[in-house]
């Protein structure tokens, strides 16, 4: 009776728009062109795209599986493979919960500027000390917080179908449509600087997309190889337990493999874009610099660009922090619907009772992460080198840790306990090809445990 009951997505198209709004969030926009522009461009693009086809496929897979299979959500899911095992969703479940407040924050963020683009004053976002500025007052960060909040919690409020599925079906083909005229316009634009040196869009893309291993070390491949690994968990939302709530949702008569297929490309796609977009854009005006500028690229180097694209760029602004606020809401959307669907499962409670719960918990953290820059700010060494404040520390304990960890967890689990017959049966139940399937077992047996382990090595500092 409970699976009865249980929502689901109408068809494969709501799931896979819906999975694919989650992946393709401020992870791919923000935190993938920055670290293509660190990592020798083409380079990074090389191991990303290898690792999305293997690594990345091999834990998708098996989230969306286990989800399907025991029509849990990520809290209860692992108990029901293997009563040993689950740990790994009290873990994968304490992730959103860790990750939605500062996310909330940081789309409140992408809400300041959308407002300060579309009233015209653009160029005062391109001030020096704009965004610090910003960040380090007391309540408008927070006021900006609890709006993206408010929405966010209204679509996980109005369930699978009239919420996540109907929201995902009108943002995902708009923001797909904005970040392609965008990339398209971002490849147009040249710029001649106090030097006499003529810069284009062309000239950037082919830094973005070239492999460049001049001069790279094996320790410098390691490193772009490590950061590609990492930035997949934030493209694909594996291992914070997003996948398996979204594949409780899909049904049985579905084809897995076809729908996990889809959402690796539209990923893929929309993350080489969010680089072709803002890559050479950042290297037309702002030269090799510019493009090292670190995750402050989209709040701080950006508005630079759009104030020297003049009038054009007030509109360029807009549309493209527009989609921006797109791609965080359908993120956030499924950060909050992976820890609401835990709450309905474990307790029994109801939608709204679990979303309003949610809600109070993320609005108090919320604001402990934004007074961080002000009023409870402190800086602290993490052991990967990095200074943070509150949300540097939320931030590095969710991504860094615990999402590794699960991945190592289930990697053993269905690699070594259940055995990956487990998913492949659950993958072709109907009599679907599982084309990958010597792929999907040496991966979720052997690499994915090794490149998983090193990845924590790397992440406590030991190398």
């Amino acid at each position: 009776m409970e699976n009865k009951k249980r929502s689901s997505f109408t068809g494969s198209i709501g799931f896979v728009l819906a999975a694919a709004g989650s992946a393709v969030g401020l992870g791919n926009i923000w935190r993938f062109p920055y670290l293509a522009a660190k990592d020798n461009g083409g380079v990074f693009i090389l191991c990303y795209i290898i690792l999305a086809l293997t690594f990345g496929f091999a834990l998708l897979t098996t989230e969306v599986a286990i989800g399907r299979k025991t029509k849990q959500s990520p809290l209860t899911a692992y108990k029901k493979i293997n009563k040993k095992f689950g740990g790994i969703g009290t873990l994968a479940t304490l992730i959103p919960v860790i990750i939605l407040p500062y996310y909330c924050t940081i789309g409140g963020w992408v809400l300041k500027y959308f407002f300060t683009f579309i009233s015209g004053k653009g160029i005062d976002a391109a001030a020096d000390g704009y965004f610090t500025g910003y960040i380090t007052q007391q309540w408008q960060p927070v006021i900006c917080m609890i709006v993206f909040l408010a929405f966010t919690s209204f679509i996980v409020f109005s369930g699978v179908n009239k919420g996540i599925e109907n929201l995902s079906k009108v943002l995902m083909p708009v923001l797909l449509v904005l970040v392609i005229g965008i990339s398209v316009y971002s490849l147009t634009l040249s710029h001649t600087d106090s030097n006499g040196t003529l810069r284009t869009g062309i000239d950037g893309l082919k830094i973005y997309l070239t492999p460049d291993f001049t001069g790279m070390t094996f320790k410098d491949f390691l490193v772009t190889f490590m950061d590609a690994m990492g930035q997949l968990f934030f493209s694909i939302s594996v291992s914070m337990g997003i996948m398996v709530a979204y594949g409780s949702y899909v049904n049985d008569k579905t084809d897995l493999m076809k729908s996990i297929n889809q959402i690796e490309i539209f990923d893929t796609i929309v993350a080489l874009l969010a680089g072709l977009m803002i890559v050479p854009a950042v290297f037309v005006f702002m030269g090799k610099d510019g493009m090292s500028a670190g995750p402050g690229l989209m709040f701080i180097s950006l508005p630079k660009v759009f104030a020297d694209m003049g009038k054009i760029g007030t509109i360029i602004g807009i549309l493209f922090f527009l989609m921006v606020i797109f791609a965080a809401i359908t993120s956030s959307v499924s950060v909050m619907e992976a820890i609401v669907s835990s709450i309905m499962d474990r307790f029994n409670f109801t939608r709204k009772k679990s979303t309003i719960l949610v809600l109070i918990y993320t609005l108090v953290f919320g604001i402990i992460v934004c007074l961080g820059y002000n009023l409870l700010y402190f800086e602290v060494k993490l052991p990967n080198g990095s200074i943070g404040q509150i949300l540097d520390v939320f931030d590095y304990l969710s991504n860094n840790i615990m999402m590794p960890l699960v991945a190592f967890l289930t990697s053993i689990l269905i690699g070594w306990i259940a055995k990956p017959k487990y998913i492949i049966d659950e993958v072709t139940k109907n009599g679907e090809k599982f084309a990958r399937k010597s792929i999907y077992i040496v991966m979720i047996k052997f690499a994915v445990p090794v490149l998983i382990f090193a990845l924590l090595m790397q992440a406590v500092g030991i190398f």
